[in-house]
């Protein structure tokens, strides 16, 4: 069946949305790990992003506020996983491990969620399902340098495996409510998420034991001491609030999967602005590795598996993203 003109050009359109969103998160990790080493908890620097991003939404909130009578468990859903899981695990995360490697462990959610498919749900996958997760752990392998005994913290590695389980939500999520009559809007689900983990967040972090102080002074970046409140106004209208609005639309435009390919760019700028700014520069096993878990990445969101009933996600009555909504993939956004 040919698709039509105008589901065509909304996929071009979406492609924007996608970038943006791409390189917005891929810049949260660098603007956030000076805060951490100039003293805040990592769970303090991921209550001030989520909460200072759930305040700038609250208008949006407000208006979109049947939404806590009508989706009540995809909104539950969005703001424990796709919000206050994925930020608390990956900003844990880069506070041992390099910025890099957290992101392209992240990358391992395609793997996850088929594995998930294939021995949870015992539903087939593609054989090109299959390559991909090979050659995403494979890659993996490289980036975590196993042949010198896992020289990275195990604790970081962990922790980033945590926000690749919980960023698997993040697509699936974004795109479930798309469909039907009365589609959900997904700018009012991004607003009840942040609200929903920032209050999650308020719980596990006590930001009232937090050293206010650091916030006034400078952290330190690329060798410069630069104002502490600019990088956290940097992570919440930036990398926080434009990242998830337009991560969600282009989700609700391309379909998961290639938003999700789309997204594979937040691993490779996230990298580079380690690399340029941070000085975390990555051997060339650790390198190759990366390309080779992007690629990964890539084969498994692009592989739908074979025919089966569809599954709803949050309560919702549609499943996550059609006939291929199992495979969505990541976060993270990070």
């Amino acid at each position: 069946m040919q698709s039509s003109p105008h589901k065509g050009t909304g996929r071009v359109a979406g492609l924007g949305p996608a970038l943006v969103s791409a390189l917005a998160f891929g810049g949260s990790g660098v603007a956030a790990k000076p805060l951490i080493e100039a003293g805040l908890d990592p769970l303090h620097v991921v209550w001030l992003r989520v909460a200072g991003a759930a305040l700038v939404l609250l208008p949006v909130a407000w208006r979109h506020r049947a939404l806590v009578l009508r989706r009540p468990a995809l909104l539950a859903g969005f703001g424990l996983l796709a919000v206050a899981g994925v930020q608390a695990c990956y900003f844990a995360a880069i506070a041992r491990i390099p910025v890099g490697v957290a992101l392209l462990v992240e990358y391992l959610g395609p793997a996850l969620l088929l594995g998930w498919v294939r021995f949870v749900q015992r539903r087939s996958v593609s054989r090109a399902a299959a390559v991909g997760v090979v050659l995403a752990v494979a890659g993996l392998a490289c980036v975590v340098e196993v042949w010198a005994g896992l020289g990275f913290d195990v604790v970081g590695l962990l922790l980033a495996l945590g926000a690749a389980c919980c960023q698997v939500g993040y697509f699936v999520l974004s795109d479930h409510g798309g469909d039907g009559d009365e589609p959900v809007d997904p700018v009012g689900v991004v607003a009840y998420g942040l609200l929903v983990g920032a209050g999650l967040l308020t719980v596990v972090a006590s930001p009232w034991t937090m050293d206010w102080q650091v916030l006034a002074g400078r952290a330190e970046l690329a060798g410069a001491a630069v104002p502490a409140g600019l990088l956290l106004a940097w992570i919440v209208l930036v990398a926080t609030v434009a990242a998830y609005l337009t991560g969600v639309l282009s989700v609700r435009r391309l379909s998961p999967q290639v938003a999700g390919v789309v997204a594979c760019l937040e691993a490779v700028v996230a990298t580079v602005l380690a690399w340029v700014l941070l000085g975390e520069h990555l051997s060339t096993p650790q390198i190759v590795g990366g390309i080779v878990v992007l690629l990964g990445a890539f084969i498994a969101q692009t592989s739908t598996p074979k025919s089966a009933p569809a599954t709803p996600v949050a309560g919702g009555g549609s499943a996550p993203a059609g006939a291929e909504g199992e495979l969505s993939r990541e976060s993270r956004p990070a």
